[in-house]
C-alpha cells in the first residue's frame, strides 16, 4: 500500500495509534514502533562480533495442516512472516527479511518481551538483589490495597496471580482498553484525563482465584515485574536490560522498549530488537546461560525454566486449548513444550516467536504481522513448521 509515503502521506496511507496493530498497517508499524510510541533505548555492546553464517538448504522442508502440504516459502507466506533467523550450532543457517526490513531493523516482539524480562529477573535474583519468593508488596508497598496483595514475585513470573483481568485483545471496552491507554498504545480521546501504567496497576482490585494456582495469563503482571526490578536494583529498566543482558550477550544492535508518559516500561510487550539479536538471546538455553566466557544468566535459572514441573497449573489454565492439549508448562515467562526433546519458546501476539531446541543447538527467531492477535490455526501452523525445521536439523 506504500504506507507512510508522501509529504504528508494521504489519509489512507497513514499509520497511527488508532490503526497500528491492524492489517495492513501493522506490517509497517511493527518496524517503526518508536515513531508511534515513546521509547527508551537498550544499548548494545560497542564492539560486538557479527554472527557467522553457514547457509543451509530448506528444500526438504514439508509441513501439513488441514489436509494440505506446504513447502518452506509457502509456510513463510501463509504465516505472514516479516523476518526470520535460524541459528544452528551458533551460526546463521537461514535468514529472510520482508520489504522495508534488513538485519539492522528492530521489530516489535510483543509478548516475547515477557521472556526477555524473565531472563533479566534471573540475573537480578542471581546477584542477590531479588527474592523470587518475596511478596510483591514487600517491594511495591503501593499495591497493598490491590489484587496483587498476597501474591509473590514468583506468582507473577509464572502467571499464577489470581487477579481478575480479561486479556481479550479484540475487546472494545473494559480494563484492557484502560490498560492500553495507560501505556500509550491507544489514543487518549480529547477531554479524557491521561493516566499512566503504574497508576493503572494500582486500580486492579478484583480477584478471580487463589494466588499460586492455575496458569492465568495477565500481561499487567509483567509490567508490574518491571517496576519490581527497578525498585530492587535502583536502575531504570531499559538501562538494566542493557547492563545485565544486552551488552554481556554481545548484541549487535541497540534495542528499545516503549514507555508511558512517565517513563515506565511496557515490559509485557514493548521490546523491539532485531531477529539476529533475539536469536542470540534464545541460544542462552543451549549454553546454560553463557555467552562465550561470560555467565550471563545463572545456569540454575535456565535449567529451572526447562525442568520445572508445572503441568497441572498449565492444564487448568488459560492456554491449554490454544495449544490443543499439548503437555506443556510455563515458567519465568517462558513456555516449554515437554518431551524427549523439550522446545522452549517465547510467544507474542501477531506471530512473534523465539523457539529453542537446546538438544539440537537450534534457535528460530521469527517476526510476523498476522491479521489477528492470537489465532489457534496460526499457532498450529507455526508450530507445525517449527517441528518440520526441527526434523531437518535433529
Amino acid at each position: 500500500m506504500d504506507l507512510m509515503t508522501g509529504f504528508p502521506p494521504d489519509p489512507d496511507k497513514l499509520v497511527t495509534l488508532s490503526n497500528w496493530r491492524t492489517p495492513p498497517f501493522n506490517r509497517w508499524a511493527f518496524n517503526h514502533v518508536s515513531e508511534l510510541v515513546p521509547s527508551a533505548f537498550v544499548r548494545a555492546a560497542t564492539a560486538a562480533q557479527s554472527l557467522e553464517c553457514e547457509a543451509r538448504r530448506f528444500t526438504d522442508f514439508r509441513m501439513s495442516q488441514a489436509g494440505q502440504s506446504f513447502g518452506f516459502d509457502e509456510w513463510l507466506e501463509k504465516t505472514f512472516t516479516d523476518s526470520m533467523v535460524v541459528l544452528k550450532d551458533g551460526k546463521v543457517a537461514f535468514e529472510t527479511y520482508a520489504e522495508g526490513q534488513s538485519p539492522a531493523t528492530p521489530h516489535i516482539w510483543m509478548s516475547v518481551s515477557k521472556s526477555v524480562l524473565g531472563l533479566v529477573a534471573g540475573i537480578v535474583a542471581g546477584r542477590g538483589q531479588l527474592d523470587a519468593d518475596a511478596p510483591l508488596t514487600d517491594v511495591i508497598p503501593e499495591l497493598r490495597s490491590s489484587a496483587f496483595a498476597g501474591a509473590t514475585v514468583r506468582d507473577a513470573l509464572d502467571m499464577r496471580v489470581g487477579i481478575r483481568f480479561d486479556e481479550d485483545y479484540l475487546a472494545k471496552d473494559g480494563a484492557i482498553i484502560a490498560y492500553r491507554k495507560s501505556h500509550l498504545w491507544d489514543p487518549v480521546p480529547v477531554g479524557e484525563s491521561p493516566t499512566d501504567l503504574r497508576s493503572f496497576l494500582q486500580t486492579l482490585a478484583g480477584r478471580d482465584g487463589e494466588h499460586g494456582g492455575r496458569f492465568h495469563y495477565v500481561s499487567p503482571n509483567t509490567d508490574l515485574l518491571g517496576w519490581v526490578l527497578e525498585r530492587a536494583t535502583g536502575t531504570r529498566y531499559a538501562d538494566l536490560v542493557s547492563e545485565v543482558l544486552w551488552q554481556p550477550l554481545q548484541a549487535e544492535r541497540d534495542a528499545y522498549i516503549t514507555v508511558d508518559r512517565l517513563g515506565a516500561p511496557r515490559c509485557a510487550g514493548g521490546f523491539c530488537a532485531t531477529p539476529r539479536d533475539m536469536a542470540r538471546l534464545g541460544r542462552l538455553f543451549v549454553t546454560g546461560g553463557r555467552h562465550g566466557d561470560v555467565q550471563v544468566v545463572p545456569e540454575r535459572w535456565i535449567q529451572d525454566i526447562v525442568d520445572f514441573d508445572g503441568v497441572a497449573a498449565w492444564k487448568s489454565g488459560d492456554f491449554f486449548d490454544l495449544f490443543d492439549g499439548a503437555t506443556m508448562h510455563y515458567r519465568s515467562q517462558w513456555y516449554v513444550l515437554r518431551g524427549e526433546r523439550p522446545l522452549v519458546f517465547g510467544l507474542g501476539v501477531f506471530g512473534q516467536h523465539v523457539f529453542i531446541d537446546p538438544a539440537a543447538d537450534l534457535v528460530i527467531a521469527r517476526c510476523a504481522s498476522q491479521p489477528l492477535p492470537l489465532d489457534k490455526p496460526f499457532v498450529a501452523m507455526t508450530l507445525a513448521g517449527v517441528e518440520a525445521i526441527r526434523a531437518m536439523f535433529g
